[in-house]
């Protein structure tokens, strides 16, 4: 059986990488964008359709949940809290969307089961990201189980989470290595035209380039 990959593409730095991946281990790839309402959603539909201009996928789904809007409670939709630019805290960043993974692995497994994949390509870091329950690697072996459980099973598909145990330094390094179009992602939270550079996920992006050695090739507002 030949490996195919739903891989699940955000338009960030990571889901790119890992879409890199996926690209080289599989003989088909399928690739999966969901716009959930985030501040972000029009400039990382950009990205998603870039970047998949450049890969070639098989096929591609663009999935709307914007149920997640209504339920809210995260600063990454909701206009009204603010997204804010410390790295680290004891508590769980106000952009963590309750339980978004779990949401985005079903329709993954979902489209996996209709189309016979054998493979699911998330982005997901535990090493040196912003502590998010669903990024854990319990959390993904779980929901393996509950995939096997809760599909016919029969293509057994496994969830793959590549960058998993990568720092966000090892991340660049490694999609440089594979000439990973860099330039096409987005990783900002909170602006559409020109990343700001002040928030988390623009912040790490910066930290990790910076001591990789290597050129950022997006524009900031801001360089902390």
């Amino acid at each position: 059986m030949s490996d195919k990959g739903v891989v699940l593409v955000s338009g960030g730095m990571d889901s790119l990488v890992t879409a890199a991946i996926a690209v080289s281990e599989c003989q088909e790839t399928y690739f999966l964008h969901l716009q959930y309402g985030q501040k972000t959603e029009e400039r990382e539909l950009v990205a998603f359709n870039q970047i998949k201009d450049h890969y070639h996928p098989e096929k591609f789904l663009i999935s709307i949940i914007s149920y997640l809007k209504q339920i809210g409670n995260t600063s990454l939709i909701d206009r009204d809290l603010p997204v804010e630019s410390l790295l680290h805290s004891d508590e769980l960043p106000s952009t963590y969307v309750p339980f978004r993974n779990a949401h985005l692995l079903a329709i993954a497994a979902s489209w996996a089961e209709t189309i016979s994949a054998n493979r699911i390509y998330i982005g997901a870091v535990e090493e040196d990201s912003s502590g998010y329950p669903d990024c854990r690697e319990t959390f993904l072996t779980a929901f393996n189980r509950a995939i096997a459980l809760g599909t016919r099973n029969i293509v057994p598909i496994t969830i793959k989470a590549p960058l998993l145990h990568l720092s966000k330094k090892e991340i660049v390094i490694k999609g440089h290595e594979m000439n990973t179009p860099f330039h096409l992602s987005w990783s900002c939270y909170q602006e559409n035209e020109i990343a700001c550079g002040v928030c988390p996920s623009c912040r790490l992006r910066l930290k990790a380039f910076r001591e990789a050695g290597i050129k950022d090739p997006i524009l900031y507002k801001e360089l902390k």
